[in-house]
């Protein structure tokens, strides 16, 4: 699998080569102190669009529920929503690697339903890796996924799929609950997680656990210090309309489509479109 394949040198943001992104090279990066960016990506053609620019990895995350399904949380979307997007992100791309999202309901049971859906991920999709949320209630199941072959990246801080027991959408890892999160950052990756993502906790606390982990982690509103950065692609292009304090819009897709379907309606409605140009003949 990813794990046997020998790791490059060439940059992750960006680089060029005939194979997919390895476990190796994102350890080989964590190595380089390398910072590299990851993006969600849910259909071929967007995956296509972000892997000829050099993205590294991309998650179809479980934000699918609210991005493509419509729902106000994470916790309705099942792993039969998510395997054909999964697929498509895999056939839309040749360099990237491609991590599933294990959904809520998907894996908290026992480590046989992890691996049950991660192994349904990787041969009805083509994943190359998994992600699942919690700590120390979850090193069962990332330890026999990893014995089993299937790359584990783990995720601490805000975990969305636990939003109801954490009380909402709010910062964690503060006070004592910052060193509740070190010991859990270090047990998964004693259990063979071979990425951490860390998701709304305080920027210096992300620092700590990044310089004490020997594998990369991947922030997303955890501050500048983490080895790599994740957002969703529709946050980080302006088409969420109310999106979290840590996103920076880099676009205003959501203005652009606006003035885009409208000058396309306005053409049909007066007669200007099609033109001879866009008709055959």
């Amino acid at each position: 699998m990813s794990g046997t394949s020998t790791a490059t040198t060439t940059a992750l943001y960006g680089g060029r080569s005939g194979r997919r992104v390895t476990v190796r090279d994102i350890a080989a990066a964590k190595e380089r102190h390398e910072k590299w960016p990851m993006v969600t990506a849910y259909d071929a053609m967007t995956a296509r669009v972000f892997d000829e620019a050099g993205i590294p990895v991309m998650l179809v995350g479980d934000s699918a529920a609210m991005v493509v399904y419509g729902y106000d949380s994470t916790l309705p979307v099942t792993t039969d929503d998510l395997i054909p997007l999964t697929a498509a992100v895999v056939r839309g791309s040749s360099r990237a690697m491609v991590v599933a999202d294990l959904p809520f309901g998907s894996y908290q049971a026992s480590p046989q339903q992890a691996l049950e859906t991660a192994a349904r991920f990787m041969k009805e999709a083509g994943a190359h890796a998994v992600k699942l949320e919690g700590g120390q209630r979850v090193l069962p199941q990332v330890e026999l996924l990893v014995s089993a072959g299937i790359p584990v990246i783990a995720h601490l801080g805000l975990t969305p799929q636990s939003v109801n027991a954490l009380g909402g959408y709010r910062v964690q890892g503060r006070g004592q609950a910052g060193d509740e999160l070190m010991a859990d950052a270090k047990a998964l990756q004693h259990a063979g997680a071979f990425a951490l993502v860390l998701e709304c906790v305080p920027e210096d606390l992300a620092q700590r656990v990044t310089t004490s982990l020997s594998i990369p982690t991947i922030g997303i509103g955890a501050g500048p210090y983490t080895d790599a950065q994740v957002l969703v692609w529709q946050d980080l292009m302006g088409l969420t309309p109310e999106p979290a304090k840590f996103v920076k819009r880099y676009l205003d897709l959501a203005g652009e489509m606006d003035r885009a379907i409208r000058a396309f309606a306005d053409e049909v409605v007066s007669g200007a479109f099609p033109t001879r140009e866009h008709s055959y003949r």
